[in-house]
């Protein structure tokens, strides 16, 4: 009776437990792999957008290096009249070809037709400016009769209208420079960089959207590796003594890192020693990009100097340094005006231009900010009051430009004041350059007015 009891009894077999979590961990690990190898593409997915972007810009600076280039020496013939210049000119076109290979090689990316035609309406414009560019040099040697064998063959099959060919030597001499220096050939320049600008920018937002969702599924599949390692944990607890030693201890870490915002150890099963180093990739770029973004808070966005938090922190920076200090403190003149009869945009385009000057007229060392709406300030380290005669011409140099403006821009100017300081940017140099400011205000502003330590007067420089 006791062996017939034992044999009706019902039960789950060990044996047969194990079989099933044998199954399951097996199950459990082919998506464990899974996973992570879809985070691998992820990951290059992420890699061949941003080489893409890197490509294009590239790509970008020989086209327009190319394009500089050509201009130089077309240029350089039309006044020079030196037939190197134009050998020059052919040489690049057809043998160096930075130009026309760096078109090729953004025509190779897979881009919408849309974007594509950004890339296709650049290249006509090119292929039309150098047609001028043709013309004009065929009006040069016109104009010295120079033998056409010994011309390029572009320039030989060139032929001049009927009213060019009856102009005087200096008439055609002057006609081929208006060609290439005329406002005509710089829309035309121009209207080239927008267009590549464009395609650049397409590129730059594709991009974007390809690393944001390689960011979300990223993150997705590390989210799913974690659950499926605390199953195979609860599961296995048992049988996989070692899943502590390669699984639990390097999540653990792993998290540990992640609050800490560090870098994950590389430690434990492949898998994981995978997972790390993808993750410490995408660290290393998320790094970059807020480095990125640092930058921009720093920076003023509409001009690319640097903004007033970032100047005043400069400010107490070199409060400290017993270094001789030069600070200007520059006034667009009458700038609301501008802005009245021009419009915001116009007004931001002369805010733009004078940010520009500021920086190419002095030197990489220097520290150009803009500090209110139309106000700007220049941080001159190591200049003493010696060089006031420098300083003046420089002021006076952009006041040229900006009173003679191109390109339909409103005439402007600036008012300056300077002040010097012997030992780091003390309390006063602002006040003493403000103050000297208001002098080139009171005087009938566009120039500059330095500020005497000496007598505590201000002296007014000629104006520009």
């Amino acid at each position: 009776m006791e062996e017939k009891s034992k044999k009706k009894i019902k039960g789950i077999k060990i044996r047969n437990i194990n079989i099933y979590m044998m199954m399951i961990s097996c199950i459990l690990y082919i998506f464990l792999i899974g996973a992570t190898i879809y985070a691998s593409d992820r990951y290059n997915a992420m890699i061949s957008a941003t080489e893409d972007y890197i490509s294009c810009e590239r790509d970008a600076s020989l086209i327009m290096e190319g394009s500089d280039y050509l201009t130089e020496q077309v240029r350089l013939y039309t006044i020079t009249m030196d037939i190197e210049c134009m050998k020059d000119y052919f040489t690049e076109a057809y043998t160096v070809r930075r130009r026309d290979q760096a078109l090729e090689h953004m025509r190779s990316f897979d881009v919408e037709e849309e974007i594509e035609s950004y890339l296709q309406t650049a290249l006509d414009y090119s292929n039309r400016l150098m047609t001028d560019e043709i013309y004009a040099m065929k009006l040069i040697t016109a104009a010295l009769e120079i033998d056409e064998e010994s011309l390029p063959e572009d320039v030989k099959n060139m032929e001049l209208t009927e009213k060019d060919r009856m102009l005087e030597q200096e008439e055609m001499i002057a006609q081929a420079r208006e060609i290439v220096f005329g406002s005509s050939y710089q829309e035309m320049k121009a209207l080239i960089t927008d267009n590549i600008s464009y395609f650049i920018d397409s590129i730059v937002d594709d991009t974007l959207k390809k690393q944001q969702n390689s960011a979300l599924d990223l993150k997705y599949t590390m989210t799913k590796q974690q659950i499926l390692i605390s199953i195979l944990f609860i599961e296995n607890i048992l049988m996989f003594l070692l899943i502590i030693l390669l699984v639990i201890k390097p999540l653990k870490i792993y998290i540990e890192n992640i609050e800490d915002k560090e870098k994950l150890t590389v430690s434990g099963s492949y898998e994981f020693k995978y997972l790390a180093l993808t993750y410490n990739n995408i660290y290393e770029l998320n790094t970059a990009n807020e480095a990125k973004l640092s930058y921009r808070a720093e920076h003023d966005a509409l001009t690319g100097i640097i903004n007033r938090g970032a100047f005043d922190r400069l400010r107490q920076f070199l409060k400290n340094k017993q270094i001789p200090i030069a600070l200007l403190i520059v006034d667009v003149d009458k700038f609301k005006t501008v802005n009245d009869q021009y419009g915001h945009e116009m007004g931001d385009k002369v805010l733009k231009k004078v940010a520009k000057l500021l920086v190419e007229s002095f030197r990489s060392s220097d520290y150009a900010a803009r500090i209110g709406g139309d106000e700007f300030a220049v941080i001159l380290p190591e200049v003493e009051e010696d060089r006031k005669a420098v300083i003046e011409e420089k002021i006076k140099k952009i006041n040229n430009v900006l009173t003679n403006p191109e390109n339909n821009m409103p005439k402007t100017s600036v008012s300056v004041g300077v002040a010097f300081s012997s030992s780091g940017f003390n309390d006063d140099l602002y006040k003493k350059a403000d103050a000297a400011l208001y002098v080139t205000k009171e005087r009938g502003r566009q120039g500059c007015s330095f500020y005497d330590n000496g007598s505590d007067t201000e002296k007014k420089s000629e104006e520009s």
